[in-house]
């Protein structure tokens, strides 16, 4: 019933569809839908509570294989960036295999964006994108600060701000997959992510600038006219004829 329900919601938006669509489409009658939800509302905050159970698991495995790699691994630091040591590829190849999976989790789940986005205006759920939003970046500011702590990320980033970056992507994201026919390449998409913010937040590693040799200035000289002054006519004297 979810997976229908889902299709219905996705094609007329959540105040079209309707209850008997719903239950024709996956052969049951409208009687029996009444025996699991109350409302086409309550079987679609079923639906919602399913993704965000599945987003919520994926970022708490993805913390957890992250803190694993910091206790056995060690912390980084700017010189694992700027040397690429192995633990600091691990920890790249680990993050991007968790970007992936997530931008999976929001290609399955894209109907779901879309009616949230564009379906679900005058009712209960109409704002509940962005609630779901700010409750996913006070997520990622809050893992965030534990790696801030740990040493792990530039204790100078505003970890809320960071987060609404991260988070602020993946919805648009999953915004720009709803007008997609075709799957993209999501491992391309995962690893461009993770290129946009690999080494941004290990601390910083204050390399001292180059020292440039200064530059001796030539004087000038005056600039002259190369072009020569114009050359006289030469007067032809024709001598007089003796009377």
């Amino acid at each position: 019933m979810l997976n229908a329900a889902r299709a219905e919601f996705a094609r007329k938006g959540l105040r079209g569809a309707r209850i008997e669509d719903i239950t024709a489409a996956c052969g049951l009658s409208k009687g029996a839908f009444y025996l699991h939800f109350s409302s086409k509302e309550a079987l679609f905050g079923e639906v919602l509570a399913r993704f965000e159970a599945h987003l919520n698991e994926v970022n708490g495995r993805r913390m957890a294989a992250v803190e694993r790699h910091f206790l056995g691994q060690g912390v980084m630091g700017s010189r694992d960036r700027l040397e690429r040591s192995e633990r600091y590829r691990r920890f790249v190849e680990l993050e991007t295999a968790f970007d992936l999976e997530s931008l999976e989790l929001m290609w399955s789940y894209r109907d779901v964006v879309s009616v949230l986005v564009s379906g679900s205006q005058g009712t209960p759920f109409e704002s509940l994108l962005w609630q779901m939003t700010e409750a996913q970046v006070e997520r990622v500011a809050g893992d965030f600060r534990r790696m801030q702590s740990a040493g792990a990320a530039d204790q100078e980033m505003d970890a809320k701000l960071f987060a609404s970056v991260i988070v602020g992507a993946y919805v648009l994201l999953s915004q720009r997959m709803v007008h997609l026919k075709e799957k993209p390449d999501m491992s391309a998409w995962a690893y461009t992510l993770q290129r946009l913010c690999e080494g941004g937040t290990l601390p910083r590693f204050d390399v001292p600038a180059p020292v440039s040799e200064p530059v001796v200035s030539r004087a000038k000289r005056p600039t002259t006219s190369q072009r020569r002054p114009p050359a006289r006519a030469k007067t032809r004297h024709t001598p007089r004829k003796s009377p």
